[in-house]
């Protein structure tokens, strides 16, 4: 028996049966319900873990979102002594609009503070960022897993000091009567006192973050190291590369997808450069080389009850750290790195 039809292709059959006609909107029905489905799924599948995070979300919410809404003292003369209540000194407290960021703008103290700040910024990014990569690309060098487990102990340590203690040890050892200062002396040269330089105050703040705060960027930079194969080392010896070249073709790739999240995050950081360690060491340089936008938010806030106007110079650092974080993210994305979030 024959037949006029042309019997068609498994594919071409296949193609014509799942193509929706105009207009059918089925298809992407059938997706959303199938999505819908996968996120009950999902949903008991993790519920256990969903509830085990609600009181960390809480936490963020209730510590970290709700403040937020106090952003609105900057546009107020905000006057905390009206009531007990804060929420109700927020309401009574008259609104000013925009005068506070008139203010802020127009004071030569706010611009000294930021240029102490970006000074400091730059300072610690090109002396203190390099230093624990530099670090941890030595100590992975170290074969004796003794002498290297030592060293990252004792870089590791001042991490745990305090500022206090920090600043307490740089005062005898570069202050007026200081370790060097008395050595100076006794071989018939003038002392130094460095601690109260207002020259040296930003070199001296690097100095006292890269003491205490390398071994922290150490560990996570060895961390990053472990992840690596020995195998690329092993082939790369087999090329003909020395151990210069291994550092540079190896070990250095690795590490640039860790570099560009330290370093977006160091960016978005950029106008907080350490209140506490500043703040102890203000009154003896001055606030000329010593002030920041940190300690310029606390001294009129907190001891010129000034909160409107404080607050507003720290909304302006917050939307501009902001904007650096995103800045400095767009780079790690053209530089084919991850950053702090995906594309």
């Amino acid at each position: 028996m024959s037949h006029s039809t042309v019997p068609r292709s498994r594919p071409e059959a296949d193609t014509t049966a799942k193509t929706p006609a105009p207009g059918d909107t089925g298809g992407t029905g059938k997706r959303r319900a199938q999505d819908g489905r996968g996120i009950r799924v999902r949903f008991r599948r993790d519920r256990v873990l969903i509830l085990m995070t609600l009181p960390a979300l809480a936490l963020v919410l209730l510590f970290n979102y709700v403040p937020i809404l106090g952003n609105v003292v900057a546009f107020q003369e905000y006057d905390p002594y009206i009531s007990d209540n804060g929420v109700v000194s927020i309401l009574n407290s008259p609104f000013v609009g925009v005068e506070n960021f008139q203010r802020i703008f127009a004071d030569s103290a706010f611009w000294n503070a930021v240029k102490n700040t970006l000074v400091l910024f730059f300072l610690q990014l090109v002396l203190f960022f390099p230093i624990p990569i530099l670090l941890a690309l030595l100590i992975n060098s170290v074969v004796r897993p003794r002498v290297r487990a030592v060293a990252q102990a004792v870089l590791y340590l001042p991490h745990f000091f305090s500022w206090v203690l920090v600043i307490a040890v740089f005062q005898q050892l570069l202050g007026g009567a200081g370790i060097f200062s008395q050595l100076l002396r006794q071989h018939g040269y003038d002392g130094l006192d460095i601690m109260t330089d207002p020259d040296t105050f930003a070199f001296l703040i690097t100095a006292q973050s890269v003491w205490k705060d390398a071994g922290w960027g150490i560990i996570v930079f060895l961390a990053a190291l472990s992840s690596v194969s020995p195998d690329l080392y092993e082939a790369a010896a087999m090329d003909g590369a020395n151990r210069w070249r291994r550092m540079w073709h190896v070990t250095l790739p690795a590490l640039r997808p860790v570099i560009a999240l330290l370093l977006v995050l160091r960016v978005g950081d950029a106008l907080t450069v350490g209140f506490e360690q500043i703040l102890l060491q203000r009154d003896a340089v001055g606030p000329g080389a010593s002030e920041v936008l940190d300690t310029f938010v606390w001294w009129n806030g907190v001891r010129n009850q000034d909160f409107g106007y404080a607050a507003a110079a720290g909304l302006v650092k917050g939307v501009v750290s902001l904007g650096l974080v995103l800045a400095a993210n767009k780079v790690a994305h053209l530089m084919g790195e991850q950053g702090v979030y995906k594309k």
